[in-house]
């Protein structure tokens, strides 16, 4: 029977207090991996438009204030989330299928959904 050999490897993390609990704190000079997937906001956002866009057009709500207060958030955030139910089927198709993510904010997504089809999607995966 061959010797026994131990192998030993050092991780250098901190573990801290954050809000009473212990939090692994990795190296400063880390760049986490962010595995090149889509932002969940971006995903959640989509959703929750599609899903207002949804109640309105079957009349389980009448108003975008009904929703609002249902959701307990302002009628302008409304507004601003509900224009993500309007991007281009191409956009979409990238974010949601494709799982590319965008080169804007979710704020600028919304002002671009004003914009004719054809242009967001060069706007919104512009910086890639």
């Amino acid at each position: 029977m061959s010797a026994s050999t131990t192998m030993r490897v050092f991780i250098p993390l901190t573990i801290r207090k954050r809000n009473g609990r212990p939090k692994i704190v990795p190296p400063a000079d880390l760049v986490p991996d962010t595995g090149g997937g889509i932002d969940p906001h971006v995903l959640k956002a989509v959703a929750r438009a599609w899903s207002w866009r949804r109640k309105l057009e079957s009349g389980a709500v009448s108003t975008l204030s009904d929703i609002a207060e249902a959701e307990g958030v302002t009628p302008a955030f409304i507004r601003r989330t509900m224009k993500l139910a309007y991007l281009a089927p191409a956009v979409l198709e990238q974010i949601l299928i494709a799982r590319r993510s965008p080169s804007v904010s979710l704020k600028d997504m919304s002002a671009i959904a004003e914009q004719p089809w054809v242009v967001q999607k060069g706007i919104v995966f512009s910086a890639e």
